[in-house]
């Protein structure tokens, strides 16, 4: 029995995926909780206009991203930081910290899109990644300075 997945069944497919799946599993536990329907020139139909549908929100998506990219990268971010003797940090940047500063900034930005590959613990200048979508990637320039500067 040939179905199309609705949801995602771990070790069977993908959701918007076709496959081939025994008479009774398919019967008995896919189309019964609803997780895949039978594969008909209909449902088949369904299937092409909701990707094409999909196809364009992500083309949109994707153009917001790269406008946001593009203002991240000419903004950046600097963080006042309390500093000891020879101007050792107390503390660190966290991508927490990061995420706060663009939510002041008005930029909505998830703490997991921020990719920090070293500790920001030293004063001086950083580059970090954010995903803004899963095909765009803006770097943000961080700079640590020291309190009252």
């Amino acid at each position: 029995m040939r179905v199309i997945f609705i949801e995602d069944v771990k070790g069977q497919g993908k959701k918007g995926e076709i496959k081939e799946v025994a008479d009774g599993y398919g019967y008995n536990y896919l189309l019964k909780n609803n997780l895949a329907v039978l594969a008909t020139k209909e449902a088949l139909a369904k299937l092409e206009q909701e990707k094409e549908a999909n196809k364009k929100t992500n083309q949109k998506e994707i153009e917001a991203a790269k406008k946001i990219k593009t203002k991240l990268e000419k903004e950046g971010l600097i963080f006042p930081m309390q500093t000891g003797e020879k101007n050792q940090l107390f503390g660190s940047v966290s991508s927490k910290n990061i995420t706060n500063a663009l939510k002041e900034k008005g930029y909505e930005i998830e703490k997991k899109d921020i990719i920090i590959d070293e500790t920001l613990n030293q004063l001086g200048t950083y580059q970090i990644k954010v995903m803004l979508h899963k095909e765009v990637e803006a770097n943000l320039r961080i700079e640590l300075v020291p309190e009252g500067s």
